[in-house]
C-alpha cells in the first residue's frame, strides 16, 4: 500500500450528473485550470442515472411556465421551508441549460413544430419534459469531459476533506478500492457532487443494495461536508418515495400521468389529484394503506394499446431497463393488470425532498472553497436538471475562487490521523465483516427513524447509533473493496445520527409523511417556520440550530400556501 500525492486546482468529488457538469464548466471558465473528477465507480456509468433518464421533472420553459410560477410551486411543495433565492436561480437558468444539453446531443421530446413537448404532472404548473432516448445521457457527459481535457480518476473514494489553518478547503483524502493506496489530493477548491444518502434505511426486501437510490450513494458527501464543518439543512425532511413492490425502482407516475395513468387504491379508484412526489402525496399514500384501501397501484389498464406501447418504450429502455423483465417475470401486463406499489425506505436527498448541504445561489457552502451540487446540495426538489444547473454554478464559482487563492499547504497531522483511520480495518484480525455492521445499523434506522416518528424511539435510536461507533473500530477488511465498504458505513452512521438529531430538534410535523411526529402531529409555523441546521461544533459534537427563512422574493397568497394539502380526491356521497 502506498501514499500518493496529487495537486489540482478544482477537485470534483462524484462523477454522476452534477460532477461532470461542474468539471466541464470550471474548465470552460478557465481552460488553464487543473480540474480532476474523482469517482469511486467509473464515470462512464456512475451516479444515480447510471446511463440516462426518461425525462426532466422540472423544466421551466417559456410558454409553459415562468420562473416565478416554479418558485411558488416548489415553495408550496416544500411546506414553505426554502431559500427562494436558490430556487429562483435554478428557475431562471434551467431553460438555457436545456438548450445547451440539446446542443450536446441530448434527445428531448418535441412536437410537430419542433417545440419542447412539456407535460403536466405537478399540482400547479407544467414542467415535465420527456426524454424518450435519454439513455445516452452519460455518454454525452463523458464526451464533454474528454473534449475539455478534464482529468478523471476512477475507483477512488473520498474519505475526508483537508482544511487549512483558517478552516478553508485545502484538498481531500481518498482510498483506492482496488489497491488500498491512500491519496492526498491538494486543491484550491472542492466540489461535492456525491448524490443522495440512498443507503440509509433498509429496503423491505432486506437486500443491502436493493434501494431506490443508487446504492453506492451511501451518504459520503453528507459525511465529508459535516466533518469539514459545513452546515447541513433540512436533514429531518426525509426522502420517501412510491416504488414498485419488490423492485427497487419508481412506479413512474411522472411518465404515465401525462398519458392518462394514475395512482389508485385496491378498488382501482384514484384518491389523489396529483402524482408529483411530495411529502403530502406520500402522506395520502400512507393513509390509504392504513385505512384499509390498500395495496396502492399504478393503473394503466384503461389506456389504449398505442398509449401503453409508448409508455413501455419509455419505461423499459431508459432509467431502469430491467423493469420490463421484472414485470414479465411476474406475469404482469399493463393492459390487464395494475402495478403494485409500496413505500420506500428512508433516505436523504434534496433532489426529491429538501435534505442536503446548505448552499447559496452560487453553490457555495459555509466552508470557504467548498461547493455542492446535485442531490447533495440543499436546493429542494432539485432533480436531474437542478443537478446540471447547480453543477454549472459550482464549477464557475470554483473557477473564480481559484483565481484569487493560492494552493494551501497540507496539514500532516490531518493526513496521519486519516490514514490511520482508513487503513485500520486492514489490520483487524477476526473482526466484524462490514456487511454485518451495515445490516445492523440500517435495520436500526428502520426500527427507530422510519415515519411516523416517535420521540422515544428516536432517542433510543441515537443510543444504538452511538453503540455502533464501537463496532466501526472492530470492522475488518479482507481486501481493498471491503475497505471501501467499511468507510461507507462510517458515512451511513453519520447520516443516521444527523437524521435522528434533526428530527428530534424540529418539534412539529411538516412535509406530510417526511416529518410526521406522532408526539407533535400539527404544523407549527409560529415556532418552526425556520430552517433546521446541523453542524459539527468546535468540540467535535453534533449540534442543531435554526436559520430564519429569508423574505420571499415571490409572495404566496393564503390559498396557494395550502395547495398541497388538497391533493386527496373527496368523493361526493351517493344520491339517495
Amino acid at each position: 500500500m502506498n501514499t500518493i500525492e496529487m495537486e489540482v486546482d478544482v477537485l470534483v468529488i462524484g462523477g454522476g450528473t452534477a460532477g461532470p457538469m461542474a468539471a466541464a464548466k470550471a474548465k470552460e471558465k478557465n481552460p488553464a485550470l487543473r480540474v480532476l473528477v474523482m469517482e469511486k465507480a467509473n464515470v462512464k456509468r456512475s451516479g444515480a442515472i447510471s446511463m440516462g433518464m426518461d425525462g426532466l421533472n422540472n423544466a421551466v420553459i417559456p410558454g409553459h411556465a415562468t420562473p416565478e410560477q416554479y418558485v411558488k410551486e416548489i415553495t408550496v411543495a416544500n411546506d414553505g421551508i426554502v431559500n427562494q433565492k436558490t430556487v429562483m436561480k435554478y428557475a431562471t437558468s434551467s431553460f438555457d441549460m436545456i438548450q445547451e444539453l440539446d446542443s450536446w446531443g441530448v434527445k428531448f421530446e418535441k412536437d410537430e413544430t419542433g417545440d419542447y413537448a412539456v407535460k403536466k404532472v405537478h399540482h400547479i404548473g407544467t414542467y415535465v419534459l420527456p426524454m424518450p432516448e435519454g439513455h445516452n445521457m452519460k455518454k454525452v457527459l463523458y464526451r464533454q469531459l474528454k473534449k475539455r481535457r478534464v482529468e478523471i480518476t476512477n475507483r477512488l473514494m473520498a474519505t475526508r476533506l483537508l482544511l487549512d489553518e483558517n478552516g478553508a478547503i485545502a484538498g481531500a483524502m481518498a482510498v483506492d478500492s482496488r489497491t488500498a493506496d491512500f491519496y492526498v489530493i491538494r486543491s484550491k477548491t472542492v466540489i461535492l457532487a456525491t448524490g443522495a444518502a440512498g443507503r440509509l434505511g433498509m429496503p423491505s426486501s432486506g437486500y443491502l443494495f436493493g434501494t431506490y437510490e443508487n446504492p453506492t450513494n451511501a451518504g459520503d458527501g453528507y459525511s465529508l461536508a459535516y466533518h469539514a464543518g459545513a452546515e447541513l439543512s433540512g436533514i429531518e425532511c426525509f426522502q420517501i418515495n412510491p416504488l414498485i413492490k419488490d423492485y427497487n425502482g419508481p412506479s413512474c407516475a411522472y411518465v404515465t400521468g401525462p398519458f392518462g395513468g394514475y395512482t389508485a387504491n385496491a378498488n382501482g379508484d384514484r384518491f389523489i389529484e396529483c402524482d408529483y412526489w411530495s411529502g403530502q402525496m406520500m402522506m395520502e399514500f400512507y393513509k390509504e394503506l392504513e385505512g384499509g384501501n390498500g395495496p396502492v397501484f399504478l393503473k394503466m389498464d384503461h389506456l389504449a394499446e398505442e398509449t401503453i406501447s409508448t409508455i413501455e418504450e419509455i419505461l423499459h429502455t431508459n432509467e431502469r431497463p430491467s423493469r420490463g423483465r421484472f414485470h414479465e417475470g411476474r406475469g404482469l401486463d399493463y393492459r390487464t393488470g395494475m402495478v403494485e406499489m409500496h413505500i420506500s425506505e428512508i433516505g436523504l436527498c434534496s433532489g426529491h425532498s429538501g435534505s442536503g448541504v446548505w448552499v447559496n445561489e452560487h453553490a457555495e457552502t459555509t466552508v470557504p472553497g467548498l461547493y455542492a451540487a446535485g442531490d447533495l446540495a440543499c436546493v429542494p426538489h432539485n432533480y436531474m436538471l437542478g443537478a446540471f444547473v447547480y453543477g454549472k454554478l459550482a464549477g464557475e464559482s470554483a473557477a473564480e475562487y481559484c483565481a484569487n487563492h493560492a494552493l494551501p499547504p497540507v496539514d500532516n497531522t490531518q493526513v496521519e490521523e486519516e490514514r490511520k483511520r482508513v487503513w485500520g480495518p486492514l489490520d483487524v484480525v477476526d473482526g466484524l465483516p462490514p456487511s454485518q455492521v451495515e445490516y445492523k445499523l440500517r435495520r436500526m434506522v428502520n426500527d427507530y427513524l422510519q415515519p411516523p416518528k416517535v420521540t422515544r424511539k428516536m432517542e433510543i435510536g441515537l443510543q444504538r447509533f452511538a453503540e455502533i461507533e464501537e463496532d466501526l473500530s472492530r470492522m475488518s477488511a479482507a481486501n481493498p473493496h471491503e475497505l471501501m465498504r467499511a468507510m461507507e458505513i462510517h458515512a451511513i452512521r453519520d447520516c443516521a445520527e444527523m437524521a435522528a438529531q434533526a428530527s428530534l430538534y424540529r418539534k412539529e410535523s411538516r412535509w406530510g409523511l417526511y416529518h410526521y411526529r406522532v408526539d407533535y402531529p400539527e404544523k407549527n409555523d409560529a415556532d418552526w417556520f425556520v430552517h433546521v441546521q446541523v453542524k459539527k461544533d468546535a468540540n467535535g459534537n453534533m449540534s442543531c440550530f435554526t436559520r430564519p427563512i429569508e423574505p420571499y422574493i415571490v409572495a404566496l397568497d393564503e390559498e396557494e400556501k395550502t395547495a398541497y394539502q388538497k391533493l386527496r380526491i373527496v368523493k361526493e356521497p351517493a344520491a339517495a
